[in-house]
């Protein structure tokens, strides 16, 4: 059973603690939380709370809440930590880990710098294996990568051009914004066409942002120039073999993501969670080489099974294949078409 240290327990770090905790593989030792809010008590319920230093320690027991020691003890009891800590923690956070010698796994909001390889589970899996330092990519990202992958390796890919529509703040955010507006990213192209290249290949990709008043989902759009010519009924077919990808049809009800999230609820998951990239099947369209689509990223727990399959990869536990499977089957991914 190899020992995980959860490094902060937000959005990320909450949802790779309970997954973790169910694959067969692998043990929580601790996660680390800086202030005994009701997280840190929601947390002591299931797992050790660790406290960030000697001065949250104190906190912690002013507050009467439980705490078995601070960062470098935490780090101690695990074989290998996934850092969800705030972005731009990592840096300082690495040097840490790297003073002990164990292997450390970041979130998309910080530099690919920071890491030996970028990871997504279906685009390049064995960059990571038995590496001691990788970047999960972001949410944005890990969904364009997953379905991009099958195109890349079924047709090739000569250019990409993609609009990602952005949600403005996670559901537990109240000082994210805009409010009354939509605002575009000025900056063409976003960060997300380099950050994709980190796990997809050196493609031509250009993206634009625009982030909107909502807290549920993103929504991409997505153009493909492939280098072979392709059908929308082969392109839905590969789409629909993954089951880290979930088909849905506005001709059943699914015509925006407030439907695409009630479906999760109703798949019973976990705080509601959809980890599957949701892409509409009316919008999968092809001419000749050119490939349109439109998906649906829930943006608080597409990486979750990412990070399970990042471990084993870092840690050479398991083969591509047979870590997507461990994962899939253990957080109930893969319903197939909606």
């Amino acid at each position: 059973m190899i020992k995980v240290g959860i490094v902060g327990y937000g959005t990320i770090g909450r949802r790779v603690a309970m997954a973790v905790s169910i694959q067969p593989d692998m043990h929580v030792s601790g996660i680390l939380k800086t202030k005994p809010d009701y997280l840190a008590r929601e947390a002591s319920r299931d797992f050790k709370v660790f406290c960030s230093d000697e001065k949250a320690l104190n906190n912690f027991k002013e507050a009467g809440m439980p705490c078995h020691g601070t960062l470098d003890n935490l780090i101690d009891d695990s074989d290998i930590i996934v850092d969800a800590s705030p972005e731009g923690n990592g840096k300082k956070d690495l040097e840490v880990y790297k003073a002990h010698k164990k292997p450390a796994i970041f979130q998309g909001g910080e530099e690919p710098s920071i890491a030996e390889a970028s990871f997504n589970a279906y685009s390049n899996y064995n960059d990571s294996y038995g590496k001691k330092y990788v970047r999960v990519v972001s949410c944005n990202t890990t969904g364009l990568a997953r379905t991009l992958s099958v195109v890349r390796d079924n047709f090739g890919i000569e250019h990409i051009s993609a609009v990602l529509v952005r949600r403005g703040a996670d559901p537990n955010d109240s000082r994210g914004g805009p409010i009354n507006a939509l605002e575009p990213s000025l900056k063409f192209p976003s960060h997300h066409a380099p950050d994709l290249k980190t796990v997809l290949g050196n493609v031509d990709v250009n993206t634009v942002a625009i982030k909107a008043p909502t807290t549920l989902m993103h929504v991409h759009t997505v153009q493909v120039e492939m280098n072979y010519p392709a059908t929308a009924e082969q392109i839905t077919d590969l789409l629909k073999e993954k089951r880290r990808i979930l088909l849905v049809s506005g001709k059943n009800g699914v015509t925006s993501t407030a439907q695409i999230m009630d479906l999760a609820r109703e798949m019973g998951r976990d705080r509601s969670d959809l980890y599957e990239i949701a892409v509409w099947k009316e919008s999968i369209t092809v001419k000749e080489k050119r490939l349109n689509y439109i998906q649906a990223i829930h943006q608080e727990s597409d990486v979750v099974p990412e990070n399970v399959d990042a471990i084993r990869a870092m840690m050479q536990l398991a083969n591509q294949e047979e870590s997507i499977a461990k994962t899939d089957a253990s957080m109930n991914i893969g319903k197939g078409a909606i």
